[in-house]
């Protein structure tokens, strides 16, 4: 089997062939809050490719970066009346903590912004210096005008781009842009905001250029595979590409991937609707495999709602896996294994391939006398991400 991934600037499932080291970048959290289920859904993706990647003999350079210091993790650790870097250490632990619980990979290195701030005003030197951007009131802009392939990623149009970049922050009405879409590499930092001396002014980074960065200092100009959520396709990606190429020279990435957004009980999961489901909070009440299950019971790319009903059926099915693992034999596992890996090889298709796992385990509990099957039945969780080996720690 060859694995298939959809490839969001081609809009198709392509084959996903990469050389034997694998340089995948992940964007990371903006830890001014807890995790979500969003977060979770997102990096479950990620954490069930790198898996098969490193079944089928590749090593898997994951990179997730942190964001702390941005326009979001400022202003709240001004309502908190507290540094933001303590801010970021508090919500941060807690994400690891999070990820740990759910099985998920931990990443080869997790570069912080605040660490690389030396890389991002060499990065806007460079850009200026080149003519890709240019400084007015203070503040470094990049020039789209200087890049023809800028949307391309998105395939959005001009006014549609404008409408996000407006709901995201990008503040396009501003007059000091040549242009609506010109995005900020460079400000001035308000008094109570950290700032560094740059020969552009003193201020701080945008948002855009720290993804540019760190992934060129861990992995090289060119990645094999970039994600994220969907609200990173614009403006994130899009300004990552034309940053970075208007830099190298050369492709910044060869495959892009992005897992849709979770809902809750039919509304839009947002901070402002108060209607988060954080993680942390799911993990008193529940197996951390039973979420994990819960969770991969929907596809990365469709987006979904969350019902507290969910977790019921992830627990379900976590009793079902953990008492066929338990049987000293059953049915033939092969063709369920086969129907395992070729779901997940279909373009991360975990739903499929749970279900899958679940046929096995309902057979292994029919009987039968094939003494490998539950073993099997382990390592194909494991595979989904799924420890059962550890049964004495089950809930």
């Amino acid at each position: 089997m060859t694995l298939r991934l959809f490839d969001t600037a081609r809009r198709a499932v392509v084959p996903f062939e990469p050389s034997p080291v694998v340089r995948m970048y992940v964007c990371g959290i903006t830890p001014y809050d807890s995790t979500h289920l969003g977060h979770a859904a997102t990096y479950l993706a990620y954490d069930l490719l790198t898996r098969r990647l490193e079944e089928l003999g590749h090593e898997v350079r994951m990179i997730r970066n942190v964001t702390d210091v941005d326009d979001s993790i400022l202003p709240k650790a001004r309502e908190l009346g507290i540094n933001y870097l303590e801010l970021a250490d508090a919500e941060l632990a807690r994400f690891q903590s999070d990820m740990d619980a759910l099985g998920m990979r931990p990443p080869a290195a997790e570069p912080r912004a605040t660490a690389a701030i030396g890389g991002m005003i060499d990065m806007v030197n460079r850009l200026l210096e080149s003519g890709h951007a240019y400084l007015t009131g203070g503040t470094v802009y990049f020039d789209v005008s200087t890049f023809s392939r800028f949307g391309e990623l998105s395939q959005y149009s001009q006014d549609h781009m404008v409408r996000l970049a407006r709901a995201r922050g990008g503040r396009p009405d501003d007059p000091h842009r040549r242009d609506p879409l010109d995005f900020v590499l460079w400000q001035p930092s308000l008094p109570d905001e950290p700032a560094w001396r740059a020969p552009f002014g003193v201020g701080r980074p945008g948002w855009h250029v720290e993804c540019s960065v760190m992934s060129m200092d861990a992995l090289g100009p060119t990645l094999d595979l970039h994600g994220g959520g969907t609200d990173l396709i614009f403006p994130h990606h899009e300004c990552e590409i034309a940053q970075s190429e208007s830099v190298t020279g050369v492709p910044f990435c060869g495959h892009w991937m992005h897992s849709a957004m979770v809902s809750y009980e039919g509304e839009k999961m947002s901070k402002s609707l108060g209607n988060l489901v954080f993680v942390s909070d799911l993990l008193k009440v529940a197996d951390p495999r039973a979420i994990r299950l819960a969770l991969g019971r929907h596809h990365y790319r469709a987006g979904f709602e969350w019902y507290d009903t969910d977790l019921a059926e992830g627990t379900a099915l976590l009793h079902r896996l953990a008492a066929a693992a338990d049987r000293p034999a059953g049915v033939d596992p092969r063709p369920f294994a086969t129907r395992v890996r070729a779901a997940i090889d279909a373009d991360l298709d975990a739903p499929r391939a749970l279900d899958a796992l679940d046929d096995l385990a309902s057979a292994i509990l029919s009987g039968g006398d094939d003494a490998t099957a539950p073993r099997v039945l382990r390592e194909l969780a494991g595979l989904l991400g799924v420890d059962l080996d550890h049964l004495l720690d089950f809930r």
